[in-house]
């Protein structure tokens, strides 16, 4: 029996993507921010986008080797912006509210269709829900859950800028479990990548694990094990509840 379901945020919940456009609007915006704390880069808009790219990529390969996330100070003193020397007890006050800034305008959001009706829909089985999310910025995800007005739909919601863990690492998903008091075997677990939802959900005992691609899935997936697969692929978030309602149906019987 189904008690639990536990989701991904971006990709999964909501639809995100990068493009030109959020890409220039990041960095114009990052810009702006910086000489407004007293940190002028002084350099171009292209020169500060290059050595940004070259900082996230730092400390991706970093992250990626250890699944643990570092805190805001951290990744942006530390990694993103360690080329431009600034004085770290300057830059360090302001590094949330960058890192919030960052995941809301390098990143196109909106809530999935379906989404609202599907939680309901949960929430009247008597169906324990609630959210693990990689990110970078402490609060955003609170924020933008408010913002959707789906916020008081979920018991936890448990973040690798909080815990220091990064899907697919199983702790992660074992600390959201015990937050919601609920058992693995229990429980399903929603995202749209196989490298860190499928994979680290199973890793972590859930009974069902379901993927609904998002624009970010291939890259995120490539050179993935294709023996890794999911139990259930959807097309739409809605066609989560179906699920849980047969999964739970056939267990009565």
């Amino acid at each position: 029996m189904i008690t639990t379901v536990l989701f991904d945020m971006g990709g999964t919940l909501e639809d995100i993507y990068v493009d030109a456009q959020s890409e220039a609007a990041s960095i114009s915006t990052l810009n702006g921010m910086l000489c407004s704390y007293g940190l002028d880069p002084q350099v171009g808009l292209e020169e500060l986008k290059r050595r940004v790219d070259a900082g996230w990529i730092r400390y991706g390969k970093y992250r990626d080797a250890c699944n643990v996330e570092l805190k805001p100070v951290q990744i942006w003193c530390d990694y993103v912006l360690s080329d431009f020397g600034f004085p770290r007890e300057r830059l360090a006050p302001h590094c949330e509210q960058i890192a919030h800034m960052w995941e809301v305008t390098y990143y196109h959001r909106s809530l999935r269709p379906g989404v609202v009706p599907m939680l309901e829909g949960l929430k009247e089985m008597g169906i324990k829900l609630g959210i693990i999310s990689n990110t970078a910025a402490l609060y955003q995800v609170f924020d933008i859950l408010e913002e959707y007005g789906i916020r008081d739909y979920f018991r936890d919601v448990t973040l690798s800028s909080v815990t220091g863990l990064r899907k697919p690492c199983s702790d992660i998903f074992q600390v959201s479990l015990r937050q919601v008091q609920s058992k693995p075997e229990e429980s399903v677990y929603v995202g749209d990548t196989v490298s860190r939802d499928i994979i680290g959900s199973k890793k972590a005992g859930f009974a069902v694990a379901i993927q609904i691609c998002s624009q970010l899935t291939k890259t995120k997936d490539a050179g993935i094990d294709p023996a890794y697969r999911p139990d259930y692929m959807v097309e739409e978030i809605y066609d989560v509840l179906p699920i849980v309602r047969q999964i739970n149906s056939a267990a009565r019987v």
